[in-house]
């Protein structure tokens, strides 16, 4: 992405857009800063949660540029989950949605990452905020069965399972687990982001998937299972068929609106269970401040 479409996107969003300079002079200092003083940096996040950042790692750097780097999202998790609740990380990578659940909302959890520089990363950003014993952290992935599978290693935020026409010398083998296999308690919430592998990922999730404890699936169906041949549009029916609806949030208003498509064409889409309970929780959910702003 160039640096004007970067920029662009940064000064267009829900917390930068009424402060465009301020969010501009925050990506300056930035990438001026990592490049006089390379290195790994911790950065305040909110509510006294902080990750460990360097530069190249894209997700974590959307967070210290626009506060959430997947505003609605991240939001969401932020306010539909407390501490009574569990959430599950599929894809954690380094943790940004982990952090929100379990360091700011205080929720329990479970992440689920492969490759294992990234769960080095994961790990360090749990352990910088005392979350160790709230979270159970898994350097495995997740699939319809046990087994070993092959996984990029070098593609930072957008590692995979290779496809079988797939070719990459730094290639990697993990093992791989069902959900239903891994998890004691159900959450509440559920966060699956695996580059097009979501459609294995459910198939080892039935008793997940059906019990009523899980409200809200926040999941990627952007075409990417394309490599794999999965249709996304089936994995989008079978997750109506559990009960689900796919939604939009607004995090300002703290409103649940209809999507009006089975699912998004990219970036995550919501499905939540029961609307009614999920808007109980997220109308009594506290107000955060993230850079400035309360949300």
């Amino acid at each position: 992405m160039s640096v004007l479409r970067t920029l662009r996107k940064l000064t267009s969003g829900p917390i930068n857009r009424d402060r465009k300079m301020a969010a501009v002079w925050r990506y300056a200092k930035w990438q001026l800063g990592s490049r006089l003083v390379p290195g790994k940096v911790l950065v305040d996040w909110i509510d006294g949660v902080q990750f460990v950042v360097g530069p190249g790692e894209h997700g974590l750097t959307g967070n210290v540029y626009s506060g959430l780097h997947e505003f609605d999202d991240m939001a969401y998790v932020l306010h539909a989950l407390d501490e009574h609740d569990w959430f599950a990380d599929v894809g954690a990578n380094a943790g940004s949605y982990t952090l929100l659940a379990c360091g700011v909302a205080g929720a329990r959890g479970y992440c689920f990452e492969p490759v294992p520089a990234t769960y080095r990363k994961l790990l360090l950003n749990l352990a910088v905020n005392d979350l160790l014993e709230r979270v159970h952290p898994l350097n495995q992935g997740v699939g319809a069965e046990p087994g070993v599978l092959r996984f990029t290693s070098g593609l930072d935020c957008t590692n995979h399972v290779l496809a079988a026409d797939e070719v990459d010398d730094r290639a990697i083998e993990v093992p791989v687990a069902a959900l239903d296999d891994s998890i004691e308690h159900v959450p509440t919430v559920m966060k699956i982001d695996v580059e097009g592998y979501e459609t294995m990922v459910l198939r080892g999730a039935p008793k997940t998937l059906a019990n009523p404890q899980l409200n809200s699936l926040l999941i990627e169906l952007n075409g990417a299972g394309d490599r794999y041949g999965f249709s996304e549009d089936a994995l989008a029916t079978t997750i109506r068929e559990y009960g689900f609806q796919p939604m939009r949030y607004e995090p300002l208003r703290r409103e649940l609106t209809p999507l009006g498509a089975p699912r998004n064409s990219s970036g995550n889409t919501l499905y939540v269970r029961d609307v009614e309970a999920a808007l109980r929780k997220i109308q009594a959910a506290p107000r955060r401040c993230i850079l400035g702003k309360d949300i």
